[in-house]
């Protein structure tokens, strides 16, 4: 091998082992994304039977404005749960968020834009949940 190989042989194996971890890097962040997703989705159901709780409560002493804020809270973070699914499913087809499908520059950042907000969704989620969680329990 002649030293012009050799140096064009480097330079591929180079580009080759980037070009594999920005994949890897966007893999996993991708299921980083969705890891999140799993975790929340099953609280759906919770906020749903605590919204019906506040309900009640709230038919039983209507001037509970703690109560109706905490009712507020809990269904705007479905809703927000919903949009964040919708807008998701939008932006990445099936290929690029269950089988690492490689993504666009484009998609990279849209991908960091979407972890960003799964993990504030995350938070409102389970913020609105224990405070209501709290409200009813100390009723």
């Amino acid at each position: 091998m002649t030293k012009k190989h050799i140096i064009l042989f480097l330079s591929a194996l180079i580009t080759l082992t980037y070009s594999c971890k920005e994949e890897n890097k966007e893999n996993s962040q991708m299921k980083q994304v969705m890891a999140i997703h799993d975790e929340v989705m099953p609280k759906m159901g919770t906020i749903g039977k605590l919204v019906s709780q506040l309900d009640e409560k709230i038919t039983n002493d209507p001037a509970s404005d703690s109560l109706a804020d905490a009712r507020e809270d809990l269904k705007a973070a479905h809703k927000a749960m919903m949009d964040w699914m919708k807008g998701f499913g939008e932006r990445f087809d099936g290929d690029e968020i269950l089988k690492g499908k490689a993504l666009t520059p484009e998609k990279q950042k849209w991908l960091d834009e979407e972890e960003a907000k799964v993990k504030a969704l995350r938070d409102q989620i389970n913020t609105s949940i224990s405070r209501a969680q709290e409200l009813l329990k100390n009723q």
